[in-house]
């Protein structure tokens, strides 16, 4: 029988002081592209028009969609409703009489099941498009009174 003398494989770790990447290289591209996933629109990352903000609430007959749009003519407003989702187009005249420049703006939310699309209405008041979504019948909360014997 022979005997042979096993050695342990020798690895050999680079100083760090040859990386040239640091640990906390790569967090602000990180956090860049964490927020930028998160703020998207639905319609893809092809949307190169301007977003504008819009106040979503509900009372017990219906959905409101509140934005504000400054500036914007009550004729260069769109509001449609597409497969289930309230599209709303705006464009700005900006500018001067020598340099004219328009600013297009969208904004796609989503419409709850319980909303009739038929009946959509919208508003433009002081530079603010309220648009109300009735809800069905049937989402509508009911007072039943039941007598007590």
């Amino acid at each position: 029988m022979r005997l042979v003398r096993y050695t342990y494989p020798q690895t050999r770790i680079a100083p760090a002081s040859l990386f040239a990447r640091s640990p906390w290289a790569g967090l602000e591209t990180e956090i860049d592209r964490f927020f930028n996933s998160a703020l998207t629109d639905f319609t893809g990352p092809n949307h190169t028009e301007p977003r504008f903000a819009v106040d979503l609430y509900e009372d017990d007959a219906n959905a409101y969609v509140r934005a504000e749009l400054p500036g914007v003519k009550r004729d260069a407003i769109n509001v449609e409703v597409v497969d289930g989702y309230l599209n709303l187009a705006a464009t700005r005249e900006d500018g001067t009489a020598e340099q004219p420049a328009t600013t297009r703006f969208s904004r796609s939310v989503a419409l709850p099941e319980d909303v009739t699309p038929d009946r959509v209405k919208a508003t433009y008041a002081d530079g603010v498009l309220t648009v109300t979504l009735p809800k069905k019948e049937a989402a509508k909360p009911r007072k039943v009174t039941v007598q007590v014997s």
